[in-house]
């Protein structure tokens, strides 16, 4: 390997969530980036080699079927006492913002011995590749898991089966020219690290 430790910690110390409405809707995500990306998210870790993760690309028009999924599906499944307008308009108003929209599932495989909190990891694990791999070209990307993700409507919607999982949305666009990258900060290390 010839990535230096400085390098990777940089990468990895600068990925930031770019929110779908900082980014510029009308600066297309290539393919060939968009199959890098996706192909460096598969290089996770995955117990048992089960590569349990999906993605299906929304792109364009395809947009708008999603965006109307979303506020569908929110309204069938939120009770209407909990139900909030400006909600219901962000998850068509944050589809319409981003120009790629994946959606991130995992496929349970047929091995039982295999934990499903494994599963759900090696997603994560690919999502974090595929975050970092956006970030490295300066892509902006944002991963969302709004709580209707889970509902049996939206999985079959998706073709997914009741044990399948869609982990979340990843929104991926190139930041809009007025957008500065986002700094952030950490704890301090002495907060979550204990010695035995």
């Amino acid at each position: 390997m010839n990535f230096s430790l400085e390098q990777v910690s940089a990468l990895i110390r600068n990925r930031r969530s770019i929110k779908p409405a900082s980014m510029d809707p009308t600066r297309t995500v290539e393919r060939a980036t968009l199959l890098t990306l996706l192909e460096n998210a598969t290089w996770a870790p995955t117990h048992g080699m089960t590569e349990p993760w999906r993605f299906r690309v929304y792109e364009g028009a395809a947009r708008e079927t999603l965006a109307d999924t979303l506020q569908r599906v929110y309204r069938e499944v939120t009770p209407a006492a909990e139900q909030r307008e400006d909600k219901y308009a962000k998850l068509h108003d944050s589809v319409l913002q981003a120009p790629t929209i994946i959606a991130c599932s995992m496929q349970r495989g047929s091995v039982d011995k295999i934990p499903l909190q494994d599963e759900i990891e090696a997603v994560a694990c690919a999502l974090q590749n595929l975050m970092l791999s956006a970030s490295a070209i300066g892509l902006g990307s944002f991963w969302s898991s709004p709580p209707l993700l889970e509902s049996g409507d939206f999985k079959s919607w998706l073709g997914l089966r009741p044990q399948d999982q869609c982990v979340g949305l990843m929104y991926l666009g190139w930041p809009k020219v007025s957008s500065a990258w986002p700094t952030s900060a950490r704890k301090p290390l002495t907060e979550c690290v204990s010695w035995a």
